[in-house]
């Protein structure tokens, strides 16, 4: 009996690390595509008068 205690110790040992793993993944791919659209929207660059008039002439 004391061996499938063990065993079951290191398994859910195993699975916790998995967990840990799966999840700093998770985290650095979120950070990744946070960087990635704040380049892409890059807001200190754009002119603050764009946009405040439209030209309807035809």
């Amino acid at each position: 009996m004391d061996m499938s205690i063990a065993a079951m110790s290191v398994g859910m040992h195993q699975a916790e690390l998995w967990q840990n793993i799966g999840i700093e993944v998770l985290k650095k791919a979120m950070d990744a595509d946070t960087e990635m659209i704040e380049e892409a929207l890059d807001i200190g660059s754009l002119d603050p008068a764009l946009g405040n008039n439209v030209d309807i002439s035809v």
